[in-house]
């Protein structure tokens, strides 16, 4: 049995249907059982448990063989890195005295030991945290800025006519498709039981903020533009997203970092979802 936390997320769900498609026994975790109909018509088991909830979390992994483990973000609202130090605690107290074959972890580009510095700190930790566990090889998965993050851009492409970036328009940046993702991590849990990566993951090439607006431009039939937010604004620009200020400084550095020391493993693994697709498919599904 594969055990998926985080399964209702962009990344978790497409993992879930990449295991049953191959007709692999699979249980999600969730906190709400009816985010996760569409995945139990499919065939998946499906436990609605807290991570916070240390027993009950450690009785679903205990049925398992193999455990993908996504650190759920923090509402904005809150203390980001606090909140999910909290949650990765749980979740590692959670794995105390269980036997398992092999864990696969979503990470990031960019992971790093340090403090101040946002999921970049949080996650570093989490692969460190698995791995000392001694519960199961672990292998971790360094992921990409998700496509899925410009999703909210689609409002402001259509009445607009803007997609905002506190990246520079020219920006390269990696990029992948969540489907990418859980294709890949449907490979790791299915293969070898043993210790690997990190694997960075990624779109089959790079794309900018400009190559975003363009995208849009060609699916929406209209001109998009890119709108630029300072760095001197930043932290101001998430507070109006509804952070909290200790979530507004955490998420201002972590992008203060990807702009400043991008990382560019030399040989990623590559997506077959390009921008254009992932945007084409967005505007479709919005106006179906």
């Amino acid at each position: 049995m594969h055990i998926i936390l985080g399964a209702t997320g962009h990344v978790g769900s497409a993992l879930a249907q990449a295991l049953l498609a191959r007709n692999a026994p699979v249980t999600v975790v969730t906190r709400d059982a009816g985010k996760a109909a569409s995945l139990k018509t499919k065939g998946a088991h499906v436990a609605e448990v807290d991570v916070f909830d240390t027993a009950a979390l450690h009785r679903v992994i205990e049925g398992g063989h193999r455990l993908f483990v996504l650190n759920p973000p923090a509402p904005p609202s809150t203390d980001t890195v606090a909140e999910e130090r909290k949650s990765l605690h749980a979740i590692v107290a959670a794995l105390e005295g269980c036997q398992l074959e092999k864990i696969v972890c979503e990470s990031t580009y960019g992971a790093q030991p340090g403090d101040g510095i946002g999921d970049l700190g949080v996650l570093y930790d989490m692969e460190q945290a698995l791995r000392q566990t001694g519960t199961a090889p672990v292998s971790a998965i360094r992921a990409a800025y998700y496509m899925s993050n410009w999703d909210a851009s689609l409002a402001t492409a259509q009445k607009e006519g803007k997609v905002h970036s506190m990246y520079p328009p020219d920006f390269k940046l990696p990029m992948v498709a969540p489907r990418d993702l859980g294709e890949f991590a449907a490979r790791l849990m299915l293969g070898a039981a043993e210790a690997s990566g990190p694997h960075y993951v990624e779109g089959p090439e790079r794309y900018s903020p400009g190559d975003v607006a363009r995208a849009f431009a060609e699916a929406l039939g209209r001109p998009v533009q890119v709108a630029v937010t300072p760095p001197e604004q930043w932290e101001q620009a998430f507070r109006s997203l509804g952070f909290s200020e200790a979530g507004a400084k955490s998420y201002a550095a972590m992008t203060r970092i990807t702009l400043e020391n991008k990382e560019e493993p030399e040989k990623p693994e590559r997506g077959a979802t390009s921008l254009d697709e992932y945007i084409s498919a967005l505007v479709r599904k919005s106006t179906a």
